[in-house]
């Protein structure tokens, strides 16, 4: 199948499935709710590290929820029909952009034509944003808090144009989540800047930590591109090889979302030469961990990934 006809038909797929939902599910305002739920805001997100946040700042006048779930790499999602009807229903969206959720830009597209619907890292100014070497921006803007604040600040803004008479309350839980956000931010400098100047290299199966990288000084090698639908060769495995036998670094590292083999063959090639490179660990990138646990918040998600990584690469 040509890459023309794929693309086509993707959309049709993608269009067809969007007027069954239209057609056959309830629109927003006639959703059931019962009373607890009756007056909440119901804000659809496609990954967990826009939900969890928005679910602080929005409180109790939000009800949350997130289409892309632990261990779901956001990069091959594609929507089901279930999905585009709790799009839907949803008062209003929340995505990432940037091309992360590549495969539902045209669902965005119709979705948007009668509800409020905003890709929220590309509220963020060109300039800051990191870009592959074909152009491309790269789309984990989580992974530097400071623009993520950015991110979500303009998510509070449609969050108030939603619900005006929630605006304050909105605000003042926002200023509170911040304040948190920045400590997180002068603990995880400190740390990490305790990690030897000749082991700050962080390897990965996909390159997402290029803005974690950025922000604490450490240089960031994934060995697929910005996504996972890029390809890892023999020679990207190799060179991988011969970085760890240049800085002696000590252990690199898997992603919960993404496949293992190319890890594992880095660590075969490094075996083959002598090394003695371990596994640092698992790294949330894409996606969280399970709701309901530390790692399940983008706060807990973030401590996780500093400690993980600052234990492997500390000696």
């Amino acid at each position: 199948m040509s890459q023309v006809w794929k693309k086509w038909w993707t959309g049709v797929i993608a269009l067809s499935l969007l007027l069954a939902a239209c057609s056959s599910g309830p629109s927003a305002s006639e959703q059931p709710n019962d009373s607890e739920n009756a007056e909440k805001i119901r804000v659809v997100t496609t990954i967990a590290q826009i939900a969890e946040p928005i679910s602080v700042i929005g409180g109790d006048r939000v009800e949350v929820e997130s289409l892309m779930g632990p261990g779901v790499d956001p990069h091959l999602y594609k929507a089901t029909q279930g999905d585009i009807q709790k799009l839907m229903n949803g008062n209003i969206v929340f995505y990432n952009g940037l091309h992360l959720e590549g495969n539902m830009t045209e669902i965005f597209e119709q979705i948007g034509k009668d509800r409020p619907v905003a890709a929220i890292a590309e509220t963020i100014a060109s300039e800051k944003l990191l870009t592959d070497e074909t152009g491309q921006y790269d789309p984990h803007v989580w992974f530097d808090i400071d623009l993520w604040m950015e991110a979500l600040n303009a998510a509070t803004e449609e969050l108030k144009k939603v619900s005006p008479a929630d605006a304050d309350y909105f605000e003042s839980n926002k200023t509170a989540y911040f304040a948190e956000l920045q400590a997180l931010k002068a603990e995880a400098t400190e740390k990490l800047a305790q990690i030897p100047a000749e082991q700050r290299v962080l390897i990965t199966a996909h390159d997402a930590f290029g803005y974690f990288g950025r922000m604490f000084d450490i240089e960031v090698v994934g060995l697929q591109g910005l996504s996972t639908e890029d390809e890892v060769g023999i020679s990207d495995i190799q060179s991988t090889v011969d970085l760890l036998l240049a800085h002696d670094i000590p252990a690199i590292f898997v992603e919960s979302s993404v496949n293992q083999n190319s890890i594992q063959a880095v660590l075969e090639g490094a075996a083959s030469a002598g090394l003695d490179v371990k596994l640092g660990g698992e790294l949330f990138s894409d996606a969280m961990g399970d709701a309901g646990t530390e790692e399940g918040t983008y706060l807990g998600m973030y401590r996780h990934n500093v400690e993980t990584i600052f234990q492997a690469l500390k000696n």
